[in-house]
């Protein structure tokens, strides 16, 4: 599966937390991030994140698009409830583009902790109809 994962600047470590405690299940999927989430969670971890722009910069954008044209399966996108209103609109077309692809998408641990553990489960494997280009889904098909 194709994750994409970006924090807030005050979620960077809970979400860093996160991606430490489920790297096992993590390590078995695509992830894009954020320029310096992924970084701080690739330090942390080892795992392997291709690094768009930074949030600031677009890289939010970048993971809307991808969304949009189907090559995320899963968001994980750790909010600040405190959000100023000039990341308010990309923050909002990023869970409008995932409303309308059917996108599954996380804004806090908890709900990143259910679609975490329903992935690892197989419950999130109807993606594979809908996004049967991803590099995950190509290598699975090779391998049966």
């Amino acid at each position: 599966m194709e994750i994409a994962i970006i924090a807030d600047d005050a979620k960077k470590e809970l979400l860093t937390q996160f991606c430490i405690a489920y790297c096992g299940i993590l390590s078995k999927h695509n992830i894009c991030s954020t320029s310096v989430t992924g970084r701080l969670v690739a330090d942390a971890t080892g795992l392997e994140i291709e690094r768009l722009l930074a949030g600031k910069q677009g890289g939010v954008q970048q993971i809307a698009s991808r969304v949009q044209y189907n090559e995320i399966d899963v968001v994980l996108y750790f909010r600040s409830s405190e959000t100023t209103p000039t990341f308010y609109e990309e923050e909002y077309q990023l869970l409008r583009m995932c409303d309308l692809h059917n996108i599954p998408v996380a804004t806090n641990i908890a709900t990143a902790e259910v679609i975490i553990c329903a992935l690892d489960k197989g419950d999130l494997d109807w993606r594979e109809i809908v996004n049967p280009r991803s590099e995950y889904n190509r290598r699975r098909k090779q391998s049966i």
